[in-house]
């Protein structure tokens, strides 16, 4: 019998600069919700339509409790989005796919910090750009809390990966 585990990991690089300095730089690994991994197999092995388009959306400390496997963009218990910026979510435009990894490196997801600042936990990726209505694909967060001040921008990198094991 040949087996082979496929491993998906998603990594996300915040950068946080204040008045054009780098404060501070953290690294977090996603969780990739039930929701995310069915949507994966619809799409590449049942030719359900594509979704081209996808967000990077911001976690809120403020009622943060735990991420889960069974949590969807519409019902996330254990967690708020983090609005206080500029615009919607933020698209995630990802390079070419090379050796099993794709980042959006060369066009990060930029936030610019709104009045009144606030306590982000972590990170998440959507097909919708706003509102509750996409599917989450997976979600991350900081081992400790990250406080952003109004003005403050906000740089995420996301590299998705796979590979056997």
């Amino acid at each position: 019998m040949l087996k082979e585990n496929l491993i998906l990991e998603n990594y996300y690089h915040f950068e946080c600069y204040r008045n054009g300095k780098l404060l501070w730089t953290d690294n977090i690994k996603n969780i990739i919700v039930t929701v995310g991994l069915t949507d994966i197999l619809d799409k590449y092995f049942k030719g359900v339509a594509y979704t081209a388009a996808w967000y990077v959306g911001l976690v809120d400390n403020a009622a943060w409790t735990a991420f889960a496997a069974a949590n969807t963009l519409a019902s996330h218990a254990g967690w708020t989005e983090f609005t206080t910026y500029t615009g919607n979510r933020k698209a995630l435009v990802l390079g070419s796919v090379v050796a099993g990894s794709v980042s959006n490196s060369a066009s990060k997801a930029s936030y610019t910090i709104g009045v009144g600042g606030g306590v982000i936990k972590g990170a998440f990726i959507t097909t919708a750009e706003s509102g509750t209505s996409g599917i989450l694909y997976g979600e991350g967060a900081f081992t400790a809390n990250r406080t952003v001040l109004e003005a403050d921008v906000l740089n995420v990198t996301i590299t998705l990966t796979s590979a056997t094991a």
